[in-house]
């Protein structure tokens, strides 16, 4: 299994970033696929998760109406979209693919700044 996340960069408040995590190793379209995220100094914390035909979608009510998480099952990526990004967004973003066992990426970084 490997999780390769990919889109993380400096932006300014306001802003907006897509992240991508390219799956392989397993059947992708058959896995909830999920975004946390890590600040420094504090735990990882859940962001997003998507159900594998992508019918259903949760959020952390701090990103609630700002970022949206899809997937494309033929690409085996899925994605999060992230807008009005603030400065406490900021932290490494991993993507996670649930199950037993559970895999992570390596992370991205995204900061948020003037």
């Amino acid at each position: 299994v490997q999780l390769v996340e990919s889109g993380g960069g400096l932006v300014q408040p306001g802003g907006s970033l897509r992240l991508s995590c390219a799956a392989s190793g397993f059947t992708f379209s058959t896995y909830v696929m999920s975004w946390y995220r890590q600040a420094p100094g504090k735990e990882r914390e859940f962001v997003a998760l998507i159900t594998g035909p992508g019918g259903y979608s949760q959020y952390a009510d701090s990103v609630k109406g700002r970022f949206s998480i899809s997937r494309d099952n033929a690409k085996n990526t899925v994605y999060l979209h992230m807008n009005s990004l603030k400065p406490e967004d900021t932290a490494v973003y991993y993507c996670n693919r649930g199950g037993n066992p559970m895999y992570w990426g390596q992370g991205t970084q995204v900061t948020v700044s003037s």
